[in-house]
């Protein structure tokens, strides 16, 4: 499985992104998989991948969390969390996503 953070500059919430994934693995023994991070600087940049806002977690190329909300707009992004909105998916959500996705 390949897992990859596309994030902005500006977004204050991939890093967490990242330790929450690497959360979700290890939690499903996949600690071994590489999580990669590819930084967007510009529109033609987030037009050429599916990106949705950051930070948008693709597994094998496809978003983890599907919304038909593919943008070219360096934007953060807003997930639904157990306790409302939040910047970045929960440990359950990311596991969840991981296990439909397998």
């Amino acid at each position: 499985m390949r897992v990859e953070i596309l994030h902005i500059d500006e977004c204050p919430n991939w890093v967490e992104a990242g330790t929450r994934v690497g959360a979700a693995l290890a939690e499903l023994g996949c600690g071994d998989v590489e999580v990669t991070y590819r930084l967007l600087t510009d529109s033609v940049q987030a037009a050429a991948v599916p990106f949705a806002g950051s930070p948008t977690i693709l597994l094998d190329g496809v978003d983890a969390f599907p919304s038909g909300g593919r943008t070219s707009d360096l934007a953060c992004r807003v997930y639904r969390s157990e306790t409302g909105f939040a910047g970045v998916p929960s440990v359950a959500q990311l596991v969840e996503a991981i296990k439909d996705h397998a």
